[in-house]
């Protein structure tokens, strides 16, 4: 008969509660009641039968069980309380809160304890280093140079002999970081995503405002460089690691550090738009006076998000993946004025713009009196907004073509509308372009992801003002040239003595004054 070890382990823990299984050969033999007195099972006969014994043999077995199991579960616990604490002791932020605590380390030797810090027998031969006099529990210690390659050259010693492949950091090696400030512009313009000066002038801002510091390892220059190869082309930590020759943790903490200076930029940087008339504006006559009043362009971009799954069916998108709405506005010279990420990508433009002009807190920037922002279809018209007229073509690609010419003055309108719109559209373009980041879902916190979109649209803002020959502007800017069309002034409309450029020109004016009034 096999024993009950949950009955035995209830009988073990609640020896006056009634037991509730009875042992079939003695129930359908004798008849005979059954008790229970300090945990065992006792006839009312005074002589035992051998079905007794049996009984008592089986409860005894089943009592050592539990008993056995018990004992198990309070040794796991303490295994488990004295891993923590092991670890506690020995922890990488611990190593690395000694390390920089330590005065004259020569950079070569910061760069061996940090990988030395990967492994937990290395971290804690690297704490035991220390005076014999001091108990382990006390951390304020002093390693001098030779105690730290001497953890070090028996760190690596012990992986020659495992046959661990370790990364080589000899003197003839020469660093990243040098090859590339030194290297050719192009190679230093496609692994930083822009060109010397402008990444010298940002890290000097970071140096001069305090936002970042220089460590005993690593150089401002050095953190920001990670922090753009991450974002300026998706990389892993591990990638990193190896190219950087810094530990996980190393790369790690300065891609948080430079992430949260470059979003305390954002004020800075995203500014909103001047009040007078853009040139892109002025400069066209099929433009100007029409929208002469127009200070941006609003839309919203999806950038990949990562969630957790629970939150994944508010993520979902209208194309069926995971994204994070983000509310913009541009300028038509490409600048960012207000960035807004975070919202769940089922949510419609429309809402995401109306929750910020609801919260005053989003410090959405104030349109001026009789100025107002360009939007799509996907937006309303209303005072500030001005959206192309419903059910009439809108996009360029409409328009291609020697008979798709617009045929009356709300195509005309729709036309231009969508020619100026095309400003945040090459803008967003450009932003992906320059950090692929923003083309996949990152495995950080979404915390973190929000943090990305705005840091990206800050560095975007600060290259197009320090670098007006930018490779990426440069080009977007070409193909725009290029796709200007020349047939505005060939409309299909009923014509006489005016001509049919001036009678397009005064039809487009009294419909535009029209839409005007009923807007305001």
């Amino acid at each position: 008969t096999v024993v009950d070890v949950p009955e035995a382990l209830k009988m073990s823990l609640y020896p006056n509660a009634p037991l509730n299984s009875v042992d079939e050969d003695a129930s359908s033999g004798s008849g005979e009641e059954m008790n229970l007195v300090d945990g065992h099972n006792k006839r009312h006969s005074a002589v035992p039968s051998s079905s007794g014994r049996q009984k008592r043999s089986r409860k005894a077995t089943g009592d050592a069980i539990v008993d056995a199991m018990l004992e198990i579960a309070a040794a796991s616990k303490m295994r488990a309380a004295a891993m923590m604490k092991n670890e506690d002791r020995f922890s990488i932020s611990k190593c690395i809160k000694v390390l920089d605590e330590m005065q004259g380390v020569d950079q070569r030797l910061y760069f061996l304890a940090l990988d030395l810090f990967e492994n937990s027998n290395a971290r804690e031969t690297f704490i035991a280093l220390k005076n014999t006099s001091a108990g382990m529990e006390d951390f304020d210690i002093e390693l001098d140079e030779m105690e730290l390659v001497a953890a070090a050259v028996g760190y690596y010693y012990h992986n020659s002999i495992n046959k661990h492949p370790r990364h080589s950091l000899s003197p003839n090696q020469p660093n990243y970081m040098t090859g590339l400030m030194e290297g050719p512009e192009d190679a230093c313009r496609e692994m930083l995503r822009m060109d010397k000066h402008v990444f010298h002038k940002l890290c000097g801002i970071f140096r001069q405002r305090g936002m970042l510091r220089d460590t005993a390892g690593v150089s401002i220059e050095e953190q920001l460089a990670i922090f753009l190869n991450i974002i300026g082309h998706n990389e892993r930590n591990r990638v990193i690691q190896d190219r950087f020759q810094h530990s996980g943790e190393t790369i790690s903490r300065h891609f948080n550090s430079v992430l949260k200076a470059i979003k305390s930029l954002s004020r800075e940087f995203l500014q909103a738009p001047p009040i007078n008339t853009p040139l892109q504006i002025l400069g066209s006559r099929r433009l100007f006076p029409y929208f002469k009043d127009c200070i941006g362009v609003i839309d919203g971009m999806h950038v990949p998000a990562h969630v957790p799954a629970k939150d994944q069916t508010r993520f979902r998108n209208k194309r069926g993946f995971l994204s994070q709405n983000v509310l913009v506005a541009c300028t038509f010279d490409m600048q960012f004025i207000f960035v807004y990420p975070g919202w769940e990508g089922s949510v419609s433009d429309s809402r995401v713009l109306q929750a910020v002009l609801d919260d005053p807190d989003q410090n959405f920037p104030r349109i001026p009196e009789g100025k107002y922002y360009l939007v799509d279809t996907s937006y309303l018209n209303m005072e500030g907004f001005v959206a192309p007229f419903q059910g009439v073509r809108y996009c360029n690609h409409e328009f291609k073509g020697a008979n798709c010419l617009p045929r009356n003055v709300q195509e005309l309108f729709n036309h231009r509308h969508s020619t100026l719109r095309q400003a945040i559209l090459r803008s967003f373009h450009v932003l992906k372009e320059r950090f692929p980041i923003l083309k996949l879902a990152p495995q950080y916190a979404f915390q973190i992801q929000r943090d990305i979109v705005i840091a990206a649209c800050v560095i975007h803002n600060f290259i197009r003002q320090e670098d007006c020959n930018d490779r990426l502007f440069s080009s977007v800017e070409e193909q725009m040239v290029e796709e200007v069309p020349d047939f505005d002034d060939l409309l299909d409309m009923p014509s006489g003595p005016p001509l049919k450029e001036e009678m397009g020109i005064i039809y487009f004016c009294s419909i535009w004054q029209n839409l005007y009034t009923q807007i305001y």
